[in-house]
């Protein structure tokens, strides 16, 4: 990769970052961001909840980017399974989502 390929790549990574903290669901992320790992080890003691955490922010960020509906939303954390579904409710407005 050129260093000009390079500098493109990574230009179009910074307008898609600032597009999913820009997004329908901003708040939604930065609350998420703002989990503390202990607060995630709460859920189960092994590697497997930062890992889903990890799932789940990709899936708020790309939900936010793409303003999807909130059920949409919804489901695809459903589809990550309990454990996502736990991090999740940790966030408040995330949590309002499964009510």
């Amino acid at each position: 990769m050129t260093p000009e390929e390079f500098k493109r790549l990574l230009e179009g990574k910074v307008a898609e970052n600032r597009a999913q903290f820009e997004g329908q669901y901003k708040a939604e992320l930065n609350e998420l961001l703002g989990l503390s790992k202990d607060e995630i080890n709460e859920i189960t003691p092994d590697l497997t909840d930062m890992q889903i955490y990890d799932q789940l922010i990709t899936v708020v960020k790309e939900a936010s980017k793409a303003n999807i509906e909130q059920a949409q939303l919804l489901a695809s954390i459903q589809e990550l399974g309990e454990v996502a579904v736990k991090i999740a409710k940790k966030v408040p407005s995330l949590s309002a989502m499964f009510a």
